[in-house]
C-alpha cells in the first residue's frame, strides 16, 4: 500500500519536526491518518480482525515512537484498536445468535433443511463452552470458526459449484461489513474530537455563577469556549489570567476573552499566590489525563493548584476524552516532559561567553521544560464531553474506552522515515 505508507512517513516527519502540536490537532490527524489505513488494507478470508489489529498496531508504533510526549496520538491508537475489537465482537455475536435460532428451529422441526444446516452436536458444545470463556480476542474468533455450518459435500444434484461461490460472496461480505463498522466508529471518533469543545462549554452555565472571579493560566481552546459559552448565558463574572511564561500564550487568551465581552486581568505567574485569595475557582486546560487521574498540563500549572489548595479554591479541569491516557506516570513509556530552546528564556547574545561549552567555559545552564505533572490529590474536578467526574473515577472512565491488551505499544523508531 504504497499511498498508505507515503501518508504514515509524512505524518511521522511532522510529529518528529513539532509541526503538529496540541492534543486535538493531533488526535484528529492520527484518526484520519488510521482511517485511511483501514480503509485501504485487504482482508484475509479469515482473521480480518487480527489484521486490522496487526495493520493498525504496526502504524501506531511508528507514529508513537515520532513524538511521544504528545500522549493523544497514542491514545487514538488504542481507541481504534479498542473500536476493532468491540466490531469484531458485535458481529460474533450476531452470527452465535443467528446460528442458535437455526439451530433451535432445525431441532424443533426435525428435519434437516438445505438453507439451515444441522450443527453437529460436538459444534454446539463447543459453542457452549465458547460462551464461557472471558472475552478474548481468541475466543471471538474461535467462536466464529467453530460455529461455521458443517459443509454438505457437493453433489450434481445440490449444486456444490453455486454453495461454493455463495460462501465465498458470504466471507467477502463479511469483510466489508467489518470496514464498513470500524470505519463508521471511527468517523464519530473523529467527530467526537472535532466537537468536543462545544459539549464540554455546555456544562458552562452549571458551574460559572454570577458575579464569580476564575483564574487560568496560558491559552487553553477548551477554557476559551467554555468561559465564552457562560458569558453567552448572561453570566458575570471576571477572568484572571496568567501570562504563562515563557511563551506568554496567556497574553492572547486574554485579548481572546476582551475581544468577546469578557472582564480580563492579565497577572503575571509569579502573582498568582497573591492574588489566589480573590479567586473562586481556578479552571485550566491540560495536555493528558492520566489513568490515576494526575494531570499532565502547561508548566506552571502546579504552581497554580498548590496555590489553590492552600486556599480551599476549586481547581477545576477541562479535557476532552481524547486526552485519556490510559498509562499510569510511573509507566516507563510516558514521557512527562520535555525541554525547549533556551532562547525562549534569554537572548545567545547577552549570555554567550557563560553558554560556550565548546571551550569549557560554559557556566551557565538554562532549562525550559513545557509541562508540569499535577497530582490528583490537587484537582477538584474534572469536565469531559459526558459529565464532571472526580480524579478517583478517572481510571473506570478511562476503562471503558480501551482494551487491556493494547495498553503495551512497542516504541521502536520507525526505519526508512
Amino acid at each position: 500500500m504504497p499511498d498508505v505508507q507515503v501518508l504514515v512517513n509524512d505524518f511521522v516527519n511532522l510529529l518528529k519536526k513539532r509541526k503538529i502540536e496540541g492534543s486535538q490537532a493531533t488526535a484528529k490527524q492520527t484518526a484520519e491518518l488510521l482511517r485511511s489505513v483501514i480503509s485501504q488494507q485487504r482482508l484475509p478470508h479469515t482473521n480480518q480482525a487480527t489484521a486490522l489489529l496487526n495493520a493498525v498496531r504496526a502504524v501506531g508504533e511508528k507514529i508513537i515512537a515520532a513524538n511521544p510526549i504528545e500522549l493523544a496520538v497514542g491514545n487514538i491508537v488504542r481507541r481504534v484498536l479498542h473500536i476493532i475489537r468491540e466490531e469484531d465482537h458485535s458481529l460474533a455475536t450476531a452470527a452465535m445468535a443467528a446460528l442458535g435460532m437455526s439451530a433451535g428451529s432445525d431441532d424443533e422441526d426435525d428435519v434437516e433443511r438445505d438453507d439451515h444446516p444441522v450443527l453437529s452436536a460436538a459444534a454446539v458444545a463447543a459453542a457452549a463452552r465458547s460462551t464461557l470463556r472471558p472475552p478474548s480476542l481468541q475466543t471471538l474468533l474461535e467462536g466464529v470458526t467453530i460455529l461455521s455450518p458443517v459443509p454438505v459435500p457437493p453433489t450434481p444434484s445440490s449444486g456444490g459449484e453455486s454453495e461454493g461461490k455463495s460462501r465465498s460472496v458470504e466471507k467477502s461480505s463479511k469483510s466489508r461489513k467489518l470496514k464498513h463498522d470500524v470505519i463508521e466508529a471511527v468517523n464519530e471518533l473523529i467527530q467526537d474530537i472535532t466537537t468536543c469543545h462545544e459539549q464540554i462549554a455546555e456544562q458552562a452555565v452549571e458551574l460559572i455563577h454570577q458575579n464569580v472571579v476564575i483564574l487560568t493560566l496560558g491559552s487553553s481552546k477548551t477554557v476559551l469556549e467554555f468561559l465564552c459559552a457562560a458569558k453567552d448565558k448572561k453570566r458575570s463574572f471576571k477572568v484572571f489570567v496568567a501570562e504563562g511564561a515563557p511563551r506568554y500564550q496567556g497574553q492572547l487568551l486574554a485579548k481572546e476573552l476582551a475581544d468577546r465581552g469578557l472582564q480580563t486581568t492579565v497577572i503575571t505567574d509569579a502573582a498568582t499566590f497573591a492574588l489566589i485569595s480573590r479567586v473562586n475557582m481556578v479552571i485550566v486546560g491540560a495536555h493528558a489525563v492520566m489513568a490515576n487521574g494526575g494531570v499532565i498540563a502547561p508548566v506552571g500549572l502546579h504552581m497554580v493548584a498548590l496555590a489553590a489548595q492552600r486556599h480551599a479554591v476549586p481547581f477545576v479541569v477541562l479535557a476532552g476524552s481524547h486526552k485519556m491516557c490510559p498509562l499510569y506516570p510511573h509507566n516507563p513509556q510516558v514521557l512527562l516532559n520535555e525541554f525547549r530552546s533556551p532562547s525562549e528564556l534569554l537572548d545567545f547574545g547577552e549570555f554567550s561567553d557563560l553558554l560556550d561549552y565548546s571551550t569549557g567555559a560554559g557556566s551557565l545552564d538554562v532549562v525550559n521544560p513545557v509541562f508540569d505533572y499535577v497530582p490528583p490529590n490537587l484537582v477538584s474536578l474534572f469536565i469531559t464531553e459526558t459529565g464532571g467526574h472526580n480524579s478517583s473515577y478517572m481510571y473506570r472512565l478511562i476503562a471503558d474506552y480501551y482494551s487491556a491488551n493494547d495498553l503495551v505499544m512497542k516504541q521502536t523508531p520507525p526505519t526508512g522515515c
